[in-house]
C-alpha cells in the first residue's frame, strides 16, 4: 500500500535530496495522517459514548491531537521546502526538527490531561458497557494505526525525516494506548474495580514518554550531534580511497537539515608533492563526497613529510604513548623542530569524550615516557576535541 501510494502521488520519488520531492512525501504523509486520524476519532468517540469508557474516549482525543500534528506537520513540510534566500543562506531545512518539537508539545499536552482525566475517573469511576462490537471496532482501529507506523516510518527512512519518524513512534504508542483500552474494555466484564482509570493512567503515562523521546532525539538534531559513525566510514573511504592521500583528521560535519550538511576535514599529503595535481585531487574529492553523499565539503590540505627518520621514529614513539592512555585518542600535524641541545616535538591530540584525564595529566605522562631515553625532549601539544561518534 504504502509503496502504491508513494508511486501515484510522487513524482521522481527516489530523488530524496530534491526539496520538492521532500515536500511532497511530507504532504503525502500529512494528508494521510489527517484523513486516518479524523476516521479514528469519529469512531473511538462514538465506542466511548456508547460503552461509557473514559479511556476510549480519552484515546479517541489523543487521535483527534494526532489530526492537529498532521497539520502543523503540513505547513513544516512546506516551509522545510522553502530555497535558500539572503537571510537563510543554508536553507530552511531545520524546520523539520522545529515541526517535531512541536508534536512533541502536543504529545505532552494530551498526555498530562489524559492523566487528568484518569484519575479522576480513578476515584470516581463509571461502569463500562461491554459490547462485542465495540471490541471489534478497537481491534480495527488498532491494526489501522500499525498500518500508519510502518507507513510513516518507511517515509522517514527513506528520506531522513525526523518528523516522519517521531509521527512513527507516536502511532506505535498509539497503538499501545489503544491495546490498554481494549484490556480494560475486557476487564470490565469480570470486575467491578476501575481498570478503565487505571489503564487510562497507563496510556497517559505512554503518550508522555513518547512525547519526552521525541523532544529528546529532536533537541539532540539542534544542539548539534556527532556525525553518525556510518556517514564518517563513507567519507574516510571516499578520501582515504585516493592513494597520494596519507590520512585524515579533523573532520567536522553541520547539520542543517536532512539532505543539507555541510563539512570539512584536513587531509595529510606528500609534502613534497607537486601542489597543483594534490589541489586538483582535493577539488575531485570534495565533488565526489557532494555527488555520492551529499555533504558540501571543504578539505585543507596538510602537507606531511614521510621521508624524515626521525620525525617518523618519535610519531610512532607518540602514537604509542597516547594509545596506551586511551585507545581512542590520537595524534596528527606530527612535526619535530630540532636543535642542538633538545628536540621540539609539536602535535594535535585528540581527547575522546570519555577520557578520564584532563589534559595537563596527558600532558605529564607523555612527557614523562618521552624522557625514558635521556634525551632533552620538549612537547608543545594543542590538544582537540572529538566531533564525529
Amino acid at each position: 500500500m504504502t509503496n502504491l501510494l508513494v508511486k501515484i502521488f510522487i513524482k521522481n520519488a527516489d530523488d530524496i535530496n530534491n526539496d520538492k520531492v521532500r515536500e511532497h512525501y511530507g504532504m503525502l504523509s500529512s494528508f494521510v495522517g489527517i484523513f486516518c486520524n479524523i476516521c479514528l476519532f469519529v469512531i473511538k468517540f462514538l465506542m466511548g459514548i456508547l460503552s461509557n469508557s473514559i479511556a476510549i474516549t480519552s484515546d479517541a482525543f489523543n487521535n483527534l491531537s494526532d489530526c492537529v500534528s498532521c497539520v502543523i506537520t503540513l505547513f513544516g513540510y512546506r516551509l522545510a521546502a522553502k530555497p535558500a534566500d539572503k537571510d537563510h543562506p543554508f536553507g530552511h531545512g531545520r524546520m523539520e526538527y522545529i515541526v517535531s518539537i512541536i508534536i512533541s508539545f502536543l504529545i505532552f499536552l494530551v498526555g498530562f490531561e489524559l492523566l487528568k482525566t484518569s484519575f479522576d475517573k480513578l476515584i470516581h469511576p463509571n461502569t463500562i458497557v461491554y459490547s462485542n462490537i465495540v471490541l471489534i471496532i478497537m481491534i480495527i482501529t488498532v491494526l489501522v494505526k500499525i498500518w500508519m507506523s510502518m507507513f510513516n516510518k518507511k517515509l522517514g527512512k527513506k528520506i531522513n525525516n525526523t518528523a516522519m519518524i517521531a509521527t512513527a513512534t507516536d502511532s506505535m504508542n498509539d497503538v499501545i494506548a489503544t491495546s490498554t483500552t481494549i484490556i480494560a474494555l475486557v476487564l470490565s466484564r469480570f470486575t467491578s474495580l476501575p481498570v478503565d482509570g487505571v489503564m487510562g493512567i497507563v496510556v497517559s503515562f505512554f503518550i508522555l514518554y513518547s512525547g519526552y523521546g521525541i523532544l529528546n532525539d529532536t533537541l539532540s538534531d539542534l544542539l548539534g550531534k556527532p556525525a553518525d559513525r556510518e556517514t564518517v566510514k563513507d567519507i574516510e573511504k571516499i578520501i582515504c580511497d585516493h592513494d597520494d592521500i596519507i590520512g585524515i583528521h579533523d573532520l567536522i560535519i553541520h547539520d542543517y537539515g536532512p539532505g543539507k550538511a555541510i563539512g570539512s576535514c584536513h587531509v595529510e599529503v606528500e609534502a613534497n608533492a607537486d601542489f597543483v595535481k594534490t589541489h586538483d585531487l582535493i577539488d575531485e574529492i570534495e565533488k565526489e563526497i557532494g555527488a555520492k553523499l551529499h555533504i558540501m565539503m571543504t578539505l585543507h590540505m596538510d602537507p606531511v613529510d614521510t621521508s624524515d627518520e626521525l620525525t617518523k621514529f618519535y610519531k610512532e614513539k607518540v602514537n604509542a604513548i597516547v594509545n596506551n592512555i586511551n585507545s581512542e585518542m590520537t595524534i596528527h600535524d606530527f612535526r619535530i623542530v630540532s636543535g642542538p641541545t633538545h628536540n621540539n616535538l609539536i602535535f594535535d591530540c585528540v581527547i575522546p569524550f570519555d577520557c578520564k584525564y584532563s589534559k595537563e595529566e596527558i600532558k605529564k605522562m607523555i612527557d614523562d615516557q618521552l624522557q625514558e631515553d635521556g634525551k632533552q625532549i620538549f612537547t608543545v601539544i594543542t590538544f582537540d576535541s572529538q566531533f564525529v561518534s
